[in-house]
């Protein structure tokens, strides 16, 4: 199933995308999706509905983050041995985890904005990776069972934040708008194969980023379990996961460093074989 919620800021509703990719309203089944609605029994029985006999939604609104009531938005650095390389930095050993605050989650296709004094914002496709039952000191054999099901995610980062002002990455991570998540959540039964996803991303119009899950250094399963080890995921709970070479950052120009950020009025087109696709226009800081 693809789940979706839809409407404007803070007032969305559930939904799923039938067959035919057409919107179907589910609020008159479930209430929301959330960590309620993602269990292995309550994704069953959304599966059992009648799709032809739920609402048709008319027209193209607004799509939030197909999850709901988010705890935990945690994430894994340096992923990609090609993308570690381009960022000057060694191979991490272990999975590099730091925290995205949730408050900076929003739909995949609102504007990202720039923080306040930002010189350096980035860009950054992930395969995002949401709970659906508790997980804790799990086994990597036994983690893909504790996954409800996977979305695109765009991990924007402030790198001057990031990197050159001290302390954890998290404060260059967590910046307002910078955690599109969506368009919808693909549940696990149709994502057989975690590691052999196409990834892409276009800076106006031009791309950036081309990679493939297969290449990352730490797959879904060991990321769930190594994670797990340190703290309890629950239902809900988001996990992007790394990302391919082409970032700002890592830009070169006749073999030397040319880093590129965005900047007001440009746009970020995004995508993960079978997750969907993203959009956003880059708006300047407002408070």
């Amino acid at each position: 199933m693809k789940l979706v919620r839809y409407g404007n800021p803070g007032k969305e509703k559930p939904g799923l995308i039938d067959a035919d990719g057409k919107l179907r309203d589910l609020s008159g089944v479930i209430p929301d999706i959330g960590p309620d609605q993602l269990s292995d029994a309550a994704l069953a029985k959304l599966r059992k509905i009648k799709t032809e006999k739920l609402p048709l939604v008319r027209g193209k609104p607004r799509y939030g983050s197909p999850v709901n009531g988010v705890a935990k938005f945690i994430a894994i650095g340096l992923n990609f041995a090609d993308h570690a390389e381009e960022s000057g930095l060694p191979i991490p050993k272990e999975p590099i985890v730091f925290m995205k605050a949730n408050s900076c989650i929003q739909g995949p296709d609102d504007p990202v904005m720039l923080p306040k004094g930002s010189l350096k914002t980035d860009w950054e496709v992930e395969l995002g990776v949401v709970i659906g039952t508790r997980a804790r000191y799990v086994s990597q054999k036994d983690a893909l069972n504790h996954v409800a099901g996977y979305c695109t995610i765009n991990d924007v980062s402030e790198r001057e934040f990031q990197i050159e002002r001290g302390g954890t990455w998290d404060k260059g991570k967590g910046c307002d708008t910078f955690g599109p998540i969506g368009p919808w959540l693909v549940t696990r039964d149709e994502v057989p194969n975690p590691q052999k996803l196409d990834m892409w991303l276009d800076l106006n119009g031009e791309r950036m980023q081309t990679g493939n899950t297969k290449t990352m250094i730490f797959g879904v399963a060991k990321i769930i379990s190594y994670v797990s080890q340190f703290m309890t995921l629950m239902p809900g709970d988001v996990i992007t996961t790394g990302t391919p070479p082409g970032v700002g950052m890592g830009m070169k120009k006749d073999g030397k460093p040319a880093p590129l950020y965005v900047k007001k009025g440009d746009v970020m087109t995004l995508g993960i074989e079978g997750l969907g696709e993203q959009r956003q226009v880059v708006v300047p800081f407002k408070l």
